[in-house]
């Protein structure tokens, strides 16, 4: 199993959409870990680790997003693994 880190930054109508909650709930149902918060420009910024496929699952699953968002672009880059715990909608 190879465990990757990417960050995602996800725009378009992202933010009082459940957008972060759904992210979350996708990222449990793969077993990944990490985080996704609201930023200041009305983006969410993800940060996913994990087995190399649920990580990528993941990453595709942004561009369809909760039932009302509605999403423009999804950014991804290559990061870091980090010591985490869980997914959260810090």
């Amino acid at each position: 199993m190879s465990i990757i880190a990417r960050k995602a930054c996800v725009t378009g109508r992202v933010q009082g959409v459940w957008f972060r909650k759904n992210t979350r709930d996708q990222a449990e149902k793969l077993g990944v870990t990490g985080w996704a918060v609201n930023a200041d420009d009305g983006s969410v910024q993800v940060h996913a680790q994990g087995d190399a496929d649920q990580v990528e699952a993941l990453m595709q699953w942004l561009w369809k997003g909760s039932p009302l968002s509605r999403v423009d672009h999804v950014q991804v880059q290559e990061c870091d693994c980090l010591e985490l715990d869980g997914f959260t909608t810090g």
